[in-house]
């Protein structure tokens, strides 16, 4: 069997090539990912604060770190 498009017999095999084909290019194009730009990294300590300060934070996560690592041996 076959239909007419534009003038033309076309084999229903044909159209339902073109059918799968079409649903998997929009469904390609749609998974592709936006085009939004990705987040930044987070900026260093610096920018926040005094040097006293950024020390102490620095210390408090080594500590903290020691402390977890001790903890888990």
């Amino acid at each position: 069997m076959s239909y007419v498009v534009a003038g033309r017999k076309i084999a229903t095999e044909y159209l339902a090539l073109a059918t799968i084909g079409a649903i998997g290019g929009i469904t390609a194009f749609q998974m592709r990912g936006s085009s939004k730009p990705k987040a930044k990294p987070i900026q260093e300590l610096s920018a926040t604060g005094s040097k006293e300060e950024e020390d102490f934070i620095r210390n408090f996560v080594a500590e903290a770190e020691k402390e977890d690592s001790k903890k888990h041996h």
